[in-house]
């Protein structure tokens, strides 16, 4: 089996639980899953200028953040994924420096995820050494619109609306090397249906970028309950352990993100465990994180 590759949310979010867990990964190789391992971990500061999905969330001081991702030699992930850019927006001195930190960090090469064509020309000029990630706010919900972005050459991987993910008989379509660069995000609870997923999205990044505006209302039915990741698991785009071993994995497909940078550390502990952990090393995992006094989990 091809090794599958998780892109894990909460690189500024969840420090804390990352700095246990990437350890016990590491130490205790056998908790998990032989056929998968971390991909990058994505995020972004709360008040980034150039942040885009979720605002407000991520506090961790970068220069830490690097630090340990330069130990475990892990790819991080700048989620600058703000659909509003302007020229004036480029010359942020907060979003520059974090560029300069993350850009070639001991040999690994970090991502950036994006979705203005501005931002992108802007860091692929000024730092080269980034690769780029198209990202899902694009809302590619149309099959032919996700295969020319599939074919630009700036994008390492790209993200589709998650409504793509059990399009079979077009996913089989594509070339091995476009293929390569799906991205699948895999636990996904907005609601199938959703007609505003794009407005959702810009009201995010008028919030990052300072704007005054009215919170975003969900459509979804069930948006009352916020994220449960058991009514994530009902939704007909959800991506589970036995989909990508027995399905998306024999087609050629290799990269799965991991969305939840808004839910707490508890919750992204679930994901963790889900996704990665072998059924029967589940409790050994949560007793080294539970019994750690150093996090907080909510």
């Amino acid at each position: 089996m091809v090794t599958i590759h998780y892109h894990l949310p909460g690189l500024f979010e969840f420090y804390d639980l990352y700095k246990i867990f990437l350890p016990l990964f590491r130490e205790h190789r056998d908790y998990f899953y032989d056929w998968c391992d971390i991909g990058s971990i994505y995020g972004a500061p709360g008040d980034c200028l150039w942040g885009g999905g979720r605002v407000g969330f991520g506090d961790e001081n970068p220069d830490d953040v690097v630090s340990m991702m330069k130990e475990y030699k892990v790819s991080a992930r700048l989620t600058f994924s703000n659909s509003l850019i302007n020229e004036k927006h480029l010359y942020d001195r907060k979003c520059n420096r974090l560029c300069d930190l993350f850009e070639n960090v001991n040999g690994v090469k970090n991502g950036v995820i994006i979705h203005s064509d501005l931002l992108l020309e802007h860091i692929w000029k000024n730092h080269p050494g980034f690769y780029f990630v198209s990202s899902t706010t694009k809302v590619l919900t149309d099959f032919e619109d996700f295969k020319d972005e599939l074919n630009r050459e700036e994008f390492r991987y790209v993200v589709p609306d998650f409504r793509l993910n059990k399009r079979f008989d077009e996913l089989n379509t594509l070339t091995t090397a476009q293929k390569h660069k799906v991205e699948f995000l895999c636990n996904e609870c907005c609601w199938f249906g959703c007609y505003d997923r794009k407005n959702c999205y810009e009201n995010v990044s008028r919030k990052s970028l300072g704007e005054e505006c009215e919170d975003h209302i969900c459509v979804s039915p069930e948006a009352k309950y916020g994220y449960r990741f058991s009514e994530a698991m009902k939704n007909p785009g959800f991506i589970g352990v036995q989909d990508i071993k027995n399905v998306y994995a024999p087609m050629g497909f290799s990269e799965f993100k991991i969305e939840g940078r808004s839910l707490g550390s508890a919750m992204i502990l679930e994901f963790l465990l889900y996704y990665m952990t072998k059924p029967e090393y589940q409790l050994n995992v949560r007793e080294e994180i539970y019994l750690d006094s150093s996090l907080d989990l909510f």
